[in-house]
């Protein structure tokens, strides 16, 4: 009975500082959303070629003697001054390179991520600007990755230079993406390729028969449902979906050729993917390199702008760690207080 009355006042507790704590916190994340609703989203700029000067000034200033470092220093602000007079006027600017990162899951969630960055780039972006896409990304769903990759076709439709980077991986939806670049390059070891298209899907029919459960379906028109989770598959209904699956992978053989027609679509979509030394053998990837390198290199000659539209998370969202910490913070207490070995206790 002892145990059962602090279990029952160590509960009590518990639940009066729970809501003593989300109540507020739900005011606040109320009040917070109504006001902020417009700063949730805006676009961040960040110029490359600044900080690879600045890496470059860090290294400077440990290595070499205090007055050569501030000669150069001096020289530095002098060459940016002039450089900025020269941005002025329209017939010396230097060629812009801007650059987006996309990380693809299976739902290709980035994609209003990217088209945001797409759009804001095309307002302003004219010949001989670029744009890099560093992709990252194993594949996904066909509509997802379709529109993604409509999004970089954007790019290419107004006449400016696209370039894709894959440094680990663009894989399925990813290389979908990436064959419509201007140029694709790739580290040695990334993975490419994959020209294939999958389809899981469990079935618990026998499972259900097991148990004496009846499981109806009603569906208007003859293939409405092919395959599904819980009816019995059929031969017809499976020879129904792997013909629409061989349609999809006809219909990504046909955009891969058109985007790279020195390709041998019949070699290389066989599902297998390939690692970036024999993707430029496939002629897969035109070029073995890092995006690293790359940006460094054209650094010297062109203005790099890191692109990346931010969508803030709801404030709410941002209380919700800190509240599950709690919770398992006084679960934790409660074990310490109730079961652990104490003298005379098990």
């Amino acid at each position: 009975m002892e145990h059962l009355a602090e279990y029952a006042l160590f509960f009590a507790k518990t639940i009066t500082i729970v809501i003593a704590f989300i109540i507020p916190v739900m005011v606040i994340a109320a009040i917070a959303t109504r006001q902020r609703q417009h700063q949730k989203e805006h676009l961040e700029v960040n110029n490359i070629n600044r900080r690879y000067e600045a890496m470059s000034n860090a290294i400077n200033s440990v290595q070499l003697p205090k007055k050569i470092y501030k000669e150069r220093m001096k020289k530095q602000k002098k060459e940016r001054k002039s450089s900025n007079k020269k941005d002025s006027d329209e017939s010396e600017k230097r060629k812009r390179i801007f650059v987006f990162n996309f990380e693809g899951d299976i739902e290709a969630s980035e994609i209003d991520r990217l088209r945001e960055e797409v759009t804001s780039v095309l307002t302003i972006a004219e010949a001989p600007d670029e744009v890099v896409v560093k992709i990252e990304s194993r594949g996904g769903v066909v509509h997802g990755y379709g529109l993604a990759a409509s999004q970089l076709k954007r790019i290419k439709d107004q006449e400016i230079l696209l370039t894709v980077s894959v440094d680990k991986v663009a894989a399925s939806g990813g290389y979908l993406m990436a064959c419509v670049a201007d140029k694709i390059i790739a580290a040695p070891f990334a993975v490419v390729g994959s020209v294939g298209v999958l389809a899981q899907i469990p079935n618990f029919h026998r499972a259900l028969e097991k148990h004496n459960i009846d499981y109806q379906e009603y569906t208007a028109g003859e293939y409405k449902r092919t395959v599904g989770m819980f009816s019995e598959p059929t031969e017809k209904g499976k020879a129904k979906f792997m013909e629409e699956l061989e349609d999809v992978h006809s219909l990504f053989k046909e955009f891969v050729q058109l985007n790279r027609p020195d390709v041998n679509v019949d070699e290389i979509s066989t599902g297998e993917h390939w690692y970036g030394t024999r993707a430029l053998d496939l002629k897969l990837v035109d070029e073995l390199r890092t995006s690293d390198d790359y940006l460094l290199e054209a650094s010297k000659s062109s203005d790099i702008y890191e692109v990346n539209f931010v969508r803030k998370e709801p404030i709410s969202d941002r209380f919700k760690p800190a509240f599950a910490g709690l919770i398992g913070s006084i679960l934790s207490e409660f074990i310490r207080r109730n079961f652990s070995r104490r003298p005379g206790r098990f």
